[in-house]
């Protein structure tokens, strides 16, 4: 039914593709003019000066045996003599070195301080300025919990202002129920001073007043926190200029504002944050944490020109800016609290690779603020960049504590977990601290510092 056959191909030439034509042409322009001058600079000289040569004049003693110098030396050697008589009978400069050579070193241990009755068993968890930079607070606690806090904290307090300073004993000691985490003296109430202590407290102590000085506290109750409290500061209140609040912060992930009512002898809680994992911006791409989702806040800072603006570092090494305006709420707990809870992350940074255990904003500068943590490195953000612009990694173990100096915007200090104090300028050096400082002999972790703003 079917056969095959064999056809012939056609051949024919491309009509798309033709010979192009060329023609030249000439144009010409306007003559150009060119010209050349000569330039000569001034003529110099050269010429030679002398000065007459100096002389020197070789020291004489000059004999002098006149009768006036003589009548001189019998009239005031009985007096020096007296005087010098006295002098060797005082002790004014009993125990005086003087010091002929001069202080070289940038930095210098001034006061070695310590409560005598707690070494061996209590840690120094937290250090504070007051508002005249004459009083040190000091907390003692312990870092290394591993269950219920069994210790009682003390807050002890030295007056560098006083002439004598007892280093192994406390002007003032204040004993806590538990280890005492942190503190934070009022910014213009010299003698006000609050703390956090192991079992989720806020407390509040006026150090004027007679007995334990105790003026206020959280309690422990539904409003508390629920996790040993990581930071305290002050906040001026936004409806009371000449009032202020006190932010605390904790492992349970809340940011709690409270009220000072000293009335009642209570802070009321008027303002509550709470940092969700599941609440946290898809771009960090953190895992949820355990129990109800909870992300623990280990440090806080507000920016210094924005007190509605302030940046916490978490547990889990997150690094958050938040506001405190923020209406979003997160979901209900099985708490009750007498205020709601609400999201305050407005953005995320790239975060270290472990806890982050300091964080502070520039006083100098609104978007710069300065992180460390466990993964042994100091960092600076900016709050328009997602990454950190400056990264220093000192090679000294953890960082437990980092601040801007108060007085030189590019110098900043460090703490780390191998007893050494860092000191950073980086007009100098991005890389190398321009002091490195055995704060500790025994090589012991540093868990705090601060700088005197005084």
């Amino acid at each position: 039914m079917f056969t095959d056959e064999v056809l012939d191909g056609e051949e024919f030439k491309s009509s798309w593709k033709r010979e192009r034509s060329t023609k030249s042409s000439g144009s010409q322009t306007s003559e150009i003019l060119t010209g050349e001058s000569d330039a000569q600079t001034s003529y110099k000289s050269n010429a030679k000066v002398q000065t007459d040569p100096i002389k020197e004049k070789k020291f004489e003693l000059a004999a002098d045996n006149s009768q006036a110098f003589q009548d001189f030396i019998a009239r005031v050697t009985p007096d020096i003599c007296h005087v010098l008589e006295r002098n060797a009978r005082s002790h004014a400069f009993d125990g005086w070195d003087v010091n002929w050579e001069e202080d070289t070193e940038a930095v210098t241990c001034q006061y070695k301080l310590c409560h005598a009755p707690l070494r061996g068993e209590l840690q120094c968890t937290r250090v504070a300025w007051n508002c005249t930079g004459s009083s040190l607070a000091v907390a003692y606690g312990r870092m290394d919990h591993q269950d219920w806090c069994t210790h009682r904290g003390s807050l002890c307090i030295w007056n560098i202002d006083l002439k004598s300073i007892d280093r192994e004993k406390a002007d003032t000691v204040v004993d806590v129920n538990s280890c005492l985490m942190c503190l934070a003296y009022h910014p213009e109430k010299p003698s006000a001073i609050v703390g956090g202590n192991f079992n989720g407290e806020v407390l509040l102590w006026d150090l004027t007043r007679e007995d334990d000085g105790l003026l206020a506290t959280s309690g422990i109750g539904d409003d508390s926190h629920r996790e040993p409290v990581s930071e305290v500061m002050w906040l001026q209140d936004p409806k009371r200029s000449n009032k202020y609040n006190i932010v605390s912060v904790s492992s349970d992930g809340q940011v709690l504002v409270w009220k000072v009512n000293a009335r009642k002898g209570a802070l009321e809680l008027v303002e509550g944050f709470l940092l969700l994992a599941s609440s946290l911006p898809a771009m960090l791409g953190q895992p949820k944490a355990k129990g109800e989702g909870e992300m623990g806040v280990n440090c806080i800072s507000y920016v210094s020109e924005d007190k509605s603006q302030y940046m916490i570092g978490s547990e889990s090494g997150g690094v958050f800016k938040c506001s405190m305006n923020s209406t979003v709420p997160v979901p209900t707990t099985e708490v009750l609290r007498s205020v709601p809870l609400h999201n305050p992350v407005v953005f995320a940074f790239h975060p270290h690779h472990g806890p982050v255990h300091s964080i502070d904003c520039s006083p100098y500068h609104r978007n710069l603020f300065l992180t460390c943590g466990m993964d042994a490195e100091a960092r600076i953000y900016s709050m328009l960049e997602s990454r950190s612009i400056i990264s220093l990694e000192p090679s000294a173990g953890y960082l437990f504590c980092a601040r801007w100096s108060p007085i030189r915007p590019l110098v900043l200090a460090v703490a780390s977990s191998e007893g050494k104090l860092l000191i950073y300028d980086l007009k100098t050096s991005r890389i190398n601290p321009v002091q490195t400082l055995e704060a500790s002999p025994k090589k012991s972790a540093l868990h705090t510092l601060e700088f005197n703003k005084k």
